[in-house]
């Protein structure tokens, strides 16, 4: 009979979890030996880290820090998760010892992170309500491309500010939206949020019709639009299109308020009283027009609210913790760094400087 032989057709494959792995139990023992002559006993010494009678090691440390901070799951959660895919019974005050532990381990990074930001040419800054043990608080952050400091405060005014950068940024030019607390910030230079300002602007022009808002509303729409066409060179030498943007605001500043609305002329006077914060980016190449960045990094904690619902332990430092912990996950990812190494690292001990 004729052997025929095979020609490779197609395949299927099939991706599939491995077996829940069992934790493991490590073992250490102490000996002792007695010297015959003297008496003297020496005595087998455990490691630093080993200081219970029974302990977790970093990668489940690591793990809670994970689940907790970066994916927002609430105590509870994380321990029925680690208890069904792992057979680890942790309580909730394990979890929130570990989040402490962390937040210790973090702190060095921490505080080089904010210093970094102190010096960076531009940073952004924004703050959002948050719930600690039932009472408000808020959540500072400032960032830049490549680093993120978020903080926990008591209040949303200057306090906090004055609290962690007391100097201000002298270096910097600052971006942040019209509140109070943020335009009183020392800084080499201010830019107001444009698309804070334009929405208020598209409010004025729907509800009110008046021609004002909708030039003014073009005019900033054709400053950013602008901004998205300039080079290099356009920051040395100055092109006509900016001084003729800065003719037309000035213009447009100068319009009777006697017949505005009364939310109109609020909005004249800022823009007056801040003018010179409203095109900075038209000057400096790496200014953005807005300070969406900033929202943006500050949205997790939205995020864990709406999870989480709160902070909740007995000290009231669980948004602190979360701050530190969450300040050095942002700034891993914007660094194109892996979370859950960078975890396991800070877990050991590891890490000490910021993650490039």
């Amino acid at each position: 009979m004729q052997e025929i032989e095979s020609a490779y057709f197609t395949r299927r494959q099939m991706i599939e979890m491995p077996p829940v792995v069992l934790p493991q139990y490590f073992e250490h023992r102490s000996h002792v030996k007695t010297c015959p002559e003297c008496l003297f006993e020496n005595r087998g010494v455990f490691p630093d880290w080993l200081r219970g009678p029974i302990q977790y090691g970093p990668r489940i440390e690591a793990m809670v820090g994970y689940l907790s901070v970066y994916q927002y799951m609430p105590y509870d959660r994380i321990c029925k998760l680690l208890k069904d895919f792992f057979s680890l019974r942790l309580s909730p005050g394990t979890v929130d010892t570990f989040l402490k532990n962390l937040s210790s381990k973090a702190t060095p990074v921490y505080e080089k992170i904010r210093n970094m930001v102190r010096k960076s040419p531009v940073v952004g800054s924004d703050e959002t309500g948050c719930h600690v043990n039932g009472k408000n608080h808020w959540l500072h952050v400032w960032q830049t491309p490549t680093l993120t400091f978020i903080v926990a405060f008591f209040s949303r005014g200057y306090a906090a500010i004055e609290k962690h950068f007391a100097d201000g940024f002298t270096r910097s030019v600052y971006v942040s939206d019209c509140l109070a607390s943020q335009l009183k910030v020392k800084a080499k230079a201010h830019q107001l949020c444009m698309a804070h300002l334009l929405r208020e602007l598209t409010n004025f022009a729907e509800k009110l019709g008046r021609q004002w808002s909708i030039q003014m509303k073009k005019l900033f729409k054709d400053a950013i639009q602008f901004k998205k066409t300039m080079t290099g060179d356009d920051y040395i030498n100055l092109p006509i299109e900016i001084v003729d943007f800065n003719t037309q605001l000035d213009k447009l500043l100068e319009t009777d308020l006697s017949e505005l609305h009364s939310k109109e002329k609020s909005f004249i006077k800022r823009l007056i009283k801040h003018r010179q914060s409203i095109f900075t980016f038209l000057t400096h190449p790496y200014v953005p027009p807005d300070n969406n960045t900033s929202e943006q990094a500050i949205r997790n904690v939205k995020v864990k609210m709406k999870i989480s619902g709160g902070f909740r332990n007995k000290e009231g430092k669980g948004a602190e913790r979360y701050a530190k912990i969450r300040s050095v996950i942002d700034t891993t990812i914007k660094n194109g760094q892996d979370v859950y190494a960078t975890m396991l690292a800070l877990a050991n001990c590891k890490i000490t400087g910021v993650p490039e």
